[in-house]
C-alpha cells in the first residue's frame, strides 16, 4: 500500500488550516532502523510538519487565550495537539522534536528537503532563510508517493561577509560552535535587552528570507523560552 499524493495534499490542507506547512518527507530505506508507527510496527515513511515564517502564530495565540489556565511549554503543547489531531485523522503516529529519546529531526529535515545547516546551526532554506522551524512529524507504516528533493542551493555558500557571525556582542557563534552559557548569561543580563525584545542579533543579521522574519513579539516569546524568563 502507498499513501498517494492526493492524500498527502489533503494532509497538507488540514495542517494549513492551523498555519502549519508540510515540509516534505521520504521513505525509510530497507533495513534502516526506524521508529515505530501507530500500531507499533516499524514506520516505513515520514512527513515533516513545520512552519514558514510566523504563519502559525495567530492560531497559536487564539488557542493559548482559550485555555482556562497557564500551560507549560504552550507552543509545544499546541503543536502536539494540532499535529496529533491530524495524525489521528490519517492513521499516522505523531512525534515531536522534544520527545524523549530524541528523534533525528534535523537529519530527517535535511533528507526531506535537501537543506544544510547555517553557521548558526539552523537549517538554511532557499526561500525562508533562517525563518522556519519543524514542529513535528507524521510516521506511517506505508510508503508515501513523494519525489526525491531536488538539489538546493545553500545560500551560506554564496554569502561572503557572514554577518550572522559578526553581530552578537558576546560572539556566541564562532567556528568553535555555539557558546550556550555565554549566550544565556548575556540574554539574562543587563545588556541583553535587545536580544530579549527583538531576538538573536546574529539570526536577524542574515540577509536571506527577510520577508519571513518573525515579528518582534514572536522572537521575544522564543527568547524568553530559551532563557527561562
Amino acid at each position: 500500500m502507498i499513501l498517494e499524493r492526493s492524500m498527502i495534499e489533503t494532509i497538507a490542507a488540514a495542517l494549513s488550516a492551523h498555519g502549519l506547512t508540510l515540509r516534505g518527507g521520504f521513505n525509510f530505506a530497507g533495513g534502516e532502523e526506524t521508529p515505530s508507527g501507530l500500531s507499533g510496527g516499524a514506520a516505513r515513511s515520514v512527513l515533516l510538519v513545520g512552519q514558514a515564517g510566523a504563519a502559525p502564530w495567530p492560531h497559536f495565540l487564539r488557542w493559548k487565550e482559550s485555555q482556562s489556565q497557564a500551560v507549560a511549554n504552550p507552543l509545544d503543547t499546541w503543536s502536539r495537539e494540532v499535529i496529533g489531531g491530524v495524525a489521528n485523522d490519517f492513521g499516522a503516529r505523531a512525534v515531536s522534536p522534544s520527545d524523549r529519546p530524541y528523534l533525528p529531526f534535523q537529519q530527517w529535515a535535511m533528507r526531506a528537503e535537501g537543506l544544510r545547516p547555517s553557521p548558526l546551526g539552523i537549517l538554511m532554506h532557499p526561500q525562508y532563510g533562517l525563518w522556519h522551524a519543524y514542529r513535528g512529524a507524521l510516521l506511517f507504516e506505508v510508503e508515501i508517493a513523494l519525489h526525491e528533493p531536488r538539489g538546493v542551493i545553500h545560500l551560506c555558500d554564496t554569502c561572503v561577509d557572514k554577518p550572522c557571525l559578526k553581530s552578537c556582542p558576546v560572539d556566541a557563534y564562532s567556528a568553535d560552535g555555539f557558546a550556550h552559557e555565554t549566550c544565556l548569561a548575556h540574554v539574562r543580563g543587563q545588556n541583553g535587552a535587545p536580544c530579549r525584545t527583538g531576538g538573536c542579533l546574529d539570526r536577524n543579521a542574515c540577509p536571506y528570507g527577510a520577508a519571513y522574519c518573525y515579528p518582534p513579539q514572536v522572537q521575544a516569546f522564543h527568547m524568553a523560552a530559551f532563557a527561562g524568563l
